[in-house]
């Protein structure tokens, strides 16, 4: 995970982007500082880590962090804090209903839902910003997160969107 501090700017699953351990956390942007460094930045890099943390232990159903919205597509500053703020924890939304909700046409060649499905492939906050939330008129659609679609699932069982399979694990996907 990575702060600013104007807040949570970067999500990631296992290693970080260019960095070889597994556990190491940045702060003040995506860049080379470790977890616990103070100031704002440190602050907003607690609070998101414990948010995390209570979200996976079924204590927390929505993220109250600010968000570092800065450098991101103005595209992408559309869409993503209108799903931040409307996506409830066990719910879903289309691609095409987020699409409308945040005001977005057809455009000549690409259909506004793709859009928002590129945008969700590109989402930097998973979880936070639920881009497991959204999806297809007639499925799951994908995901980007973690190894995939499996986490998607996953999250969508852990939070009652999905019933569970019979081989549902609570402790999380299994490495593939």
């Amino acid at each position: 995970m990575a702060c600013t501090t104007d807040g949570v700017a970067q999500v990631w699953f296992g290693r970080p982007p260019g960095h070889g351990h597994a556990r190491r956390s940045a702060v003040d942007g995506p860049a080379d500082q470790a977890a616990g460094a103070s100031g704002r930045a440190g602050e907003n890099l607690g609070a998101a880590l414990g948010q995390l943390a209570e979200y996976f232990a079924g204590q927390r159903r929505a993220f109250d962090l600010p968000v570092d919205w800065s450098g991101r597509s103005a595209a992408q500053r559309q869409v993503l804090p209108v799903l931040f703020a409307s996506a409830a924890y066990g719910e879903t939304v289309t691609y095409g209903a987020l699409a409308r909700r945040a005001g977005l046409a057809d455009g000549a060649t690409v259909p506004a839902a793709r859009v928002v499905g590129q945008i969700m492939g590109s989402n930097p906050y998973p979880i936070i910003v639920p881009c497991h939330r959204v999806v297809a008129g007639d499925g799951l659609g994908g995901y980007s997160g973690g190894s995939g679609i499996e986490i998607k699932r996953w999250l969508l069982i852990f939070e009652g969107a999905l019933p569970p399979t019979l081989d549902w694990d609570p402790s999380g996907p299994a490495a593939g």
